[in-house]
């Protein structure tokens, strides 16, 4: 890649206003075609506030994209058992299309079986072993969202092609780390996945043509870590307090990038794409369920 003087900002606000629009204009195309409207149900237990602000906006945007949406409010004393019963119950109701509980739970609560309780076809929030296992063997079908975000930004930055690319993840978690590597292995990267415990993390990130950064560290990556030309996704969204004030700020130092051929600021950079992604995961859904109907 060529050296760049300044990185360009990737709008990721930007693009998931125009995901939307397209989204919007699917679900009027398949409503007229099959007579149904996609549906997404959310599920929050307790009342964390973050959450229960972010299940506000899916609320909002779901019904922007012409979907129905689905509301389901628990008391945070709520058991695994009569969580798991709602959540079989939506499995087989037909006119919910996607399904996504809202993380983190009460302590109480056993996540994971939770989320492998949900009908995977339904899984919008691509967590289901089922999905992951389909991810790694090269035959996707919902993936998980924010990693999915990544993706588009990347192609929509450097084109379709990534193949040959060496892309550096830094971050191994189930819900970033992970797939992204799956994603970008099937797209023909050469991947290298960083964490906690790999050494020399460094000379590994200034290897990378594409740099993925999903660590949770505020301002863990310098701008030493980044070579010239390199594309920067960071996916770190870290609350900071700044002369007594609090400040949003990614896992990547933003003011030492300017090497970087691109870069996704924070705020606005992959956060944004996470509700577009799980609205088109739940238009991919929709339309795999009626055409495995058909085809039955």
């Amino acid at each position: 890649m060529d050296r760049f003087t300044r990185a360009t900002d990737i709008d990721g606000k930007q693009f998931a206003t125009g995901l939307l629009e397209r989204v919007k204009a699917d679900v009027e195309a398949v409503k007229a075609e099959t007579g149904v409207v996609p549906g997404l149900a959310v599920v929050l237990v307790g009342e964390d506030p973050a959450s229960a602000l972010y299940v506000a906006s899916k609320h909002k945007q779901t019904m922007a994209a012409g979907m129905k949406s689905f509301e389901h409010r628990l008391p945070a004393e709520t058991t695994q058992a009569e969580l798991l019963v709602l959540v079989n119950r939506l499995n087989v109701d037909p006119e919910i299309h996607g399904i996504l509980v809202q993380l983190p739970l009460p302590a109480h609560l056993d996540p994971n079986a939770v989320i492998q309780a949900i009908n995977p076809d339904k899984d919008v929030d691509g967590f289901h072993v089922s999905n992951a296992g389909r991810l790694a063997t090269g035959n996707p079908a919902l993936v998980p969202c924010t990693p999915l975000g990544c993706m588009m930004l990347l192609k929509d930055t450097l084109g379709e092609n990534l193949a040959g690319m060496h892309a550096v993840i830094v971050g191994k978690s189930n819900i970033v780390g992970k797939p992204m590597a799956q994603m970008l292995m099937n797209a023909h990267c050469t991947v290298t996945v960083v964490h906690s415990q790999t050494k020399n993390t460094a000379e590994f990130c200034r290897a990378a043509d594409i740099l993925v950064v999903a660590a949770g560290r505020a301002g863990l990556v310098r701008g030493d870590w980044i070579k010239p030309g390199a594309v920067v996704i960071d996916v770190g969204i870290n609350r900071i307090q700044v002369d007594g004030k609090s400040r949003i700020v990614g896992d990547v130092v933003y003011g030492e990038a300017g090497h970087a051929r691109a870069i996704t600021p924070v705020p606005g950079g992959v956060g944004p794409m996470t509700i577009a992604c799980l609205l088109s995961n739940t238009l991919t859904a929709f339309r795999r369920h009626h055409i495995l109907a058909i085809a039955a």
